[in-house]
């Protein structure tokens, strides 16, 4: 492998990391106080603790960026823009969820937004598998964390109508 090309797949993996994570900041600006607000939430027995959502969506971000970028490394962006589209709406769904339900409290439209965000990630990660199957199966982990959350989120709405 040649310096040039080298050096552009780093730069590929660094922007996948910066889409990705700036789309993270977009929800962390609307959760910057959401500890407070999640505590005096009615919440289920099987809901977890508060520090439990920055580790694990870390994790998850990191493994979505690298999926991503394999994506892109095997087909290029005109060949993997259905992927790469995907993708793109999936992280506005995400950040959008966060905004929904702890800036604006809007427990019915965070439950529907969660619904669409778990079909864009389910349809993401078939296309990332088409593409390339470890970058499918490195968007697992998110498409069963983000099935978790919509049982959440529904769970949360419904125990608390007057607070979402």
């Amino acid at each position: 492998m040649s310096a040039a090309s080298s050096r552009a797949l780093s730069i590929g993996l660094l922007a996948s990391l910066a889409i990705t994570f700036a789309a993270a900041a977009v929800g962390a600006i609307a959760s910057s106080s959401s500890a407070a607000f999640y505590a005096s939430l009615d919440r289920p027995a099987w809901a977890p603790p508060a520090s439990v959502f920055g580790p694990v969506w870390t994790l998850l971000y990191l493994l979505m960026a690298v999926s991503a970028w394999l994506v892109w490394r095997t087909q290029g962006l005109r060949s993997a823009s259905a992927a790469l589209g995907a993708y793109a709406l999936q992280l506005v769904a995400n950040a959008l969820w966060t905004w929904l339900f702890f800036a604006w409290k809007m427990g019915a439209a965070a439950f529907v937004d969660a619904v669409v965000l778990w079909a864009l990630v389910a349809f993401t990660a078939f296309k990332f598998w088409q593409a390339r199957r470890v970058a499918g199966v490195l968007m697992l982990p998110y498409l069963g964390w983000v099935t978790y959350a919509v049982f959440l989120t529904f769970s949360i709405w419904r125990r608390n109508p007057g607070l979402l």
